[in-house]
């Protein structure tokens, strides 16, 4: 067993699951959206990109790519809620919230393409 592919493989599948968590729930609820959730996401996320810079080959770098989308919608969503909270303060309500959960959408889709692949890659391998 590879150690480095079952860290690598960890990761990606936790920040798809971590972005999933905070995904699901009524869009523009902020009750059902938390804060934490968000923030690990993101944390995550970054390492999952780091862990992706090594590897020189396509499959690799199309990891990276929707590495970096991810990370990118993530910090976009987290730039959002910070501006709203703490620079307009406006309460987190209706469309704000609508915008915070589709951005983690567009993020989740990448996640999922990720996963797609490091599964097609597992299944390439076995062969």
């Amino acid at each position: 067993m590879n150690l480095e592919k079952v860290i690598f493989g960890f990761f990606i599948i936790l920040a798809c699951t971590l972005n999933f968590g905070f995904f699901m729930g009524e869009i523009s609820d902020p009750e059902q959206h938390n804060t934490y959730e968000l923030f690990a996401a993101i944390v995550v996320n970054l390492v999952a990109t780091i862990l992706k810079f090594g590897d020189r080959t396509h499959i690799g770098a199309v990891h990276l790519a929707t590495s970096l989308v991810a990370v990118l919608q993530l910090i976009a969503a987290a730039i959002v809620w910070s501006w709203a909270v703490h620079v307009a303060e406006v309460a987190l309500q209706g469309e704000i919230m609508a915008t915070i959960v589709s951005l983690a959408g567009g993020a989740l889709v990448a996640n999922f393409i990720s996963v797609a692949l490091l599964i097609g890659e597992t299944l390439r391998r076995t062969r």
